[in-house]
């Protein structure tokens, strides 16, 4: 089975690749300015704005399924637009698609989020996440629209690198103890996804983490893992920034994880080390 990657170079696109050989199907995968490292995928050069460029990547490849794992941040053109652009030839084409949204698309003013609460964006961001789900849907009604919260694992995530580079003295600032979500593992994530796209679901679903964590809770696990010294992280309230967004968004995977044989583990598990102690507080 062919397995088309969007993004396929980033961090999530990365463990896609892998999973979906290990599977036995054969992954190609998109770049926007460089392909990645592995060889495992056959790789295309794509930007989604290019309608022209997408259905040539789309002939060629001939995907049963297709995963969006790309991110163009704030950009209205690719996060927004690009997307449902992908919705539209992957419906032309026959191809499976999970696309991959996140959890900016909520404010943070309720207590949990489930796959039936509407999205109430605050930041550009968020709302060009929001308006490209509700496109994919509109013009692909089979697909999966699959929202996530921070991405960690095997050490390569930007959370990870962060509390490396506090821990050491490298960077500036704080690790936040009101900035709370979902922590998923990426090998989980990517999994899940993958199963997803097999399968006949549609519509909208969660895939984060079981464990609610503030960032600099996150933190203490990720650096008690590695060996840091705890004492070194700083902490902060982003309550005192000028940061946009919302401060404590809890999305709820549990709908989801019935109907999934992949677990979405919890950080607290997924971070675990033999032998260190984690006296966290849950928020």
């Amino acid at each position: 089975m062919t397995v088309l990657i969007i993004g396929g170079s980033g961090f999530l696109g990365t463990e896609l690749i892998r999973q979906a050989r290990a599977a036995g199907h054969a992954p190609a995968a998109t770049y926007a300015t460089r392909p990645g490292d592995t060889s495992q995928a056959e790789w295309h050069p794509l930007d989604l704005q290019d309608g022209g460029q997408l259905n040539a990547v789309m002939a060629h490849v001939s995907p049963h399924l297709v995963v969006n794992a790309s991110s163009g941040k704030a950009d209205w053109a690719v996060t927004a637009q690009g997307p449902v652009r992908l919705a539209m030839a992957a419906a032309k084409y026959g191809s499976r698609l999970v696309h991959v949204s996140s959890d900016a698309v909520f404010s943070g003013t309720r207590a949990r989020y489930d796959e039936t609460c509407l999205p109430d964006p605050t930041t550009p961001y968020g709302a060009a996440k929001a308006a490209a789900e509700t496109g994919v849907l509109v013009v692909h009604p089979q697909a999966v629209v699959a929202r996530t919260s921070l991405i960690i694992g095997h050490g390569r995530s930007v959370h990870e690198r962060i509390v490396h580079e506090l821990a050491a003295g490298s960077r500036d600032g704080a690790l936040f103890t009101d900035d709370v979500r979902c922590p998923v593992h990426v090998g989980d994530l990517a999994g899940a996804l993958l199963e997803l796209a097999a399968g006949e679901a549609a519509g909208i679903h969660h895939l984060a983490g079981s464990d609610a964590l503030s960032r600099y809770e996150l933190g203490i696990l990720i650096a008690r893992r590695d060996g840091l010294d705890v004492s070194r992280l700083p902490m902060g309230l982003r309550a005192h920034t000028t940061l946009p967004g919302a401060l404590d968004v809890r999305l709820d995977a549990r709908a989801t994880q019935r109907n999934l044989r992949t677990a979405l583990r919890g950080a607290r598990q997924f971070l675990h080390r033999a032998g260190a102690t984690a006296e966290l507080v849950g928020p």
